[in-house]
């Protein structure tokens, strides 16, 4: 098979990152998935890529990247919980600061040509004055993640203008879909489909009124790819620019699975936006990319990729 670039992914046995290295081995990459498995799955693993299980902070990092050459590098790989950003924000800024640090480093010092980074959108702004919030919006983070993808965001820049390095920033706003770990503390569609799957009563943190931006993981993946050859030096919102409540969401749910109980509620966390969508327009303009998944139809699927999952690993009965 003749390859057309070789692309490393970080976070590549992830839940956007798996999806991210299909596409890319589809499309005809050689790919290369650097992945501590700390929140990433071997189940996940495209067997047509190269693994290094590494973590992105560790100092062979380098010896992977001269001894892979990738042309392309989608860094996903990150520390992504708020709350344990909040519990950890030292954690939090090890993999998040400095893991995208040595990342860069090593890329500059190998010859990478372009990086594509993902950041957040839901995290970045706090709690913006205007929604749908614009990509040039003020950046007023309210958690150590939010703090912490900012940091990133600025040594990209840094390393763009010292050094030439060529990147793409992607703000997401809250990605949903297939492989989206059920059992974390992030994720609140894969929790709340599991929790209606098994008969418990899904938690909502605080009056269920904050509101979201909910985004599948099939048009995140459509951003990356877009950003291979645009979109240079530049950042852009990657979201639908909706908003839905957490109890819409956990109404609309509720219809798919037929769960017939009501939530549980529990206090506000530390760190949790209240209200955010994001506008798009520049990723219309400069990717040629919008968001094409209504949000019925992709929580559809993700339902049943989390019902056909939980009934192989013997959670669900039949």
């Amino acid at each position: 098979m003749a390859y057309r670039r070789s692309a490393l992914v970080t976070g590549g046995a992830g839940f956007i990152g798996s999806h991210l290295v299909d596409r890319l081995v589809d499309d005809g990459y050689r790919v290369i998935i650097v992945d501590d498995l700390k929140t990433g799955k071997l189940k996940n693993l495209n067997h047509e890529a190269t693994f290094h299980h590494l973590s992105i902070t560790n100092p062979t990092l380098l010896d992977v990247f001269k001894r892979e050459s990738p042309d392309l590098v989608f860094h996903l790989a990150a520390q992504s919980s708020v709350p344990k950003s909040v519990q950890d924000p030292i954690l939090d800024n090890e993999v998040n600061v400095l893991g995208t640090l040595r990342l860069l480093e090593v890329s500059r010092r190998t010859g990478v040509h372009k990086i594509i980074f993902s950041s957040t959108g839901g995290a970045l702004y706090g709690d913006p004055e205007e929604v749908p919030c614009p990509d040039d919006a003020r950046v007023e983070p309210i958690s150590p993640y939010g703090m912490s993808k900012y940091m990133a965001e600025q040594y990209l820049d840094y390393y763009g203008r010292q050094h030439r390095l060529n990147y793409t920033t992607l703000r997401y706003g809250n990605v949903y879909g297939p492989r989206q770990d059920p059992h974390g503390e992030a994720g609140v569609v894969a929790i709340f489909i599991l929790a209606m799957l098994t008969g418990h009563r899904p938690r909502i943190f605080g009056d269920g009124n904050q509101a979201r931006d909910f985004v599948s993981v099939d048009d995140v993946v459509e951003a990356n790819m877009a950003a291979i050859h645009r979109g240079h030096r530049q950042s852009f919102n990657i979201a639908s620019g909706e908003l839905t409540s957490v109890n819409e969401l956990f109404g609309m749910l509720r219809d798919i699975t037929g769960y017939r109980w009501e939530a549980d509620h529990g206090p506000t966390r530390t760190g949790d936006v209240y209200r955010i969508s994001l506008d798009c327009t520049r990723a219309q303009e400069e990717l040629g990319w919008v968001a094409r998944t209504p949000l019925a139809e992709g929580l559809a699927r993700t339902v049943q990729y989390v019902r056909e999952s939980a009934a192989a690993e013997g959670v669900l009965q039949g």
